[in-house]
């Protein structure tokens, strides 16, 4: 049986017409039900659905043997365990720093708004500046308008959403999009089946 984890929201919209196209088909009924393991046309492959922060941690602990996560999600969590075996090119982003102009960056010590902990420090640690990070998980853009941080790192897409809150990006920390990835054991045991459904979503990619 091989278990197949997707994220939740625009990712999964985006990765079941891949998954169809590749052989892989979930009834309607399914994904609208309460279920948390769904049937799919196939008696050896089963899907669990769960937030994409989830995902990397059922497949470090073995409860899935493939996962479809955005990029931003595997660099915060380490994906300690797990093998990138492919980026699907979907939900296209980039991981930034914004703030309202360049002077807010210098700092003693700079105040950041994020979601994105492990990333940020990553990043500012490489430069050797003194951080304090201020954890949220919504209206990150808010922060700096009100004198709670100094700046934010986030996803950025169109930055509309940074330009109508008087933000604008400043610094690259990543691009972003979604990647395919397996339980490293699972990579050993299940190995053929694993590169099987690989190679057929690759080829629709």
């Amino acid at each position: 049986m091989l278990t197949i984890a997707l994220s939740k929201g625009r990712i999964l919209e985006q990765t079941l017409p891949l998954l169809k196209k590749a052989g892989l088909k979930i009834a309607d009924a399914e994904l609208n039900s309460r279920k948390l393991i769904l049937d799919t046309n196939l008696d050896d492959v089963k899907v669990i659905v769960i937030r994409a922060t989830d995902v990397p941690v059922f497949l470090q602990h073995g409860a899935a043997d493939i996962g479809i996560a955005g990029k931003d999600v595997l660099l915060e969590h380490g994906a300690n365990g797990l093998f990138e075996l492919l980026d699907l090119g979907i939900a296209k982003c980039k991981l930034m720093v914004a703030a309202r102009d360049e002077g807010k960056l210098k700092q003693s010590t700079l105040k950041i708004a994020t979601k994105y902990v492990n990333s940020a420090k990553r990043h500012f640690e490489g430069k050797n500046q003194q951080i304090e990070i201020i954890k949220l998980y919504g209206a990150m853009e808010l922060a700096p308008v009100v004198g709670l941080a100094h700046c934010i790192v986030d996803l950025v897409d169109t930055g509309n959403t940074l330009k109508a809150n008087g933000l604008v990006p400043l610094e690259h920390i990543e691009n972003i999009s979604t990647r395919l990835v397996v339980n490293a054991a699972s990579f050993k045991t299940k190995n053929v089946q694993i590169k099987s459904w690989v190679q057929a979503i690759e080829k629709n990619l």
